[in-house]
């Protein structure tokens, strides 16, 4: 049985964008970066939200100059290989492989991937994962803050909703990004 994770990189005030969508003060430093790679290699499929499949869509023809980071070059190799359902009722096609559009999001559906996928499953974007945390999905969660304030903007977790957690790691990166990694406790 598949967990499904929310991970996400957000200011330390729990914004993943600024009241402009800014969010070039999130973008992972190497060391991050590879931190982040090793929570998506064990995924086999990424629930994402439009938005957020056009920020990421860019990794499935990213030409990276020879001499990148190798962390760039992971993430987009994982990018490729791993499955994506994009919910959208806008989205007229998809621009990348391995890539399916749902209309609505069903959290039984959602349920039924969980039962049967061999790998885990991440679910990307603010606004889906809030559908997902309230329909009680997240099994763990993997919040990165950097370290700045921006006050306003796009929330990381939704405002209504109140689950109890269990703290099973911690992460320090030189940059001062702090990982935190919480299981949904029953």
């Amino acid at each position: 049985m598949a967990k499904l994770l929310y991970t996400t990189i957000a200011s330390l005030d729990g914004y993943v964008a600024d009241e402009n969508g800014n969010f070039d003060w999130a973008m992972p430093d190497a060391e991050v970066l590879a931190f982040v790679n090793d929570l998506m290699r064990p995924i086999g499929t990424h629930l994402l939200g439009r938005r957020m499949y056009e920020t990421m869509v860019y990794w499935e023809t990213a030409q990276l100059p020879v001499g990148d980071h190798q962390a760039d070059q992971d993430f987009a190799e994982i990018w490729r290989t791993a499955e994506k359902v994009v919910y959208s009722t806008t989205l007229p096609t998809v621009s990348s492989a391995r890539t399916v559009i749902e209309r609505d999001f069903a959290p039984a559906a959602v349920r039924e991937m969980k039962r049967t996928r061999a790998m885990d499953i991440i679910v990307g974007g603010p606004h889906l994962a809030a559908q997902a945390i309230r329909a009680g999905l997240v099994d763990e969660y993997h919040l990165l803050f950097t370290p700045i304030l921006i006050g306003s903007g796009n929330r990381s977790l939704p405002d209504d909703v109140r689950s109890r957690l269990e703290l099973l790691d911690e992460d320090r990166f030189s940059n001062g990004t702090v990982h935190l990694h919480y299981r949904t406790k029953e």
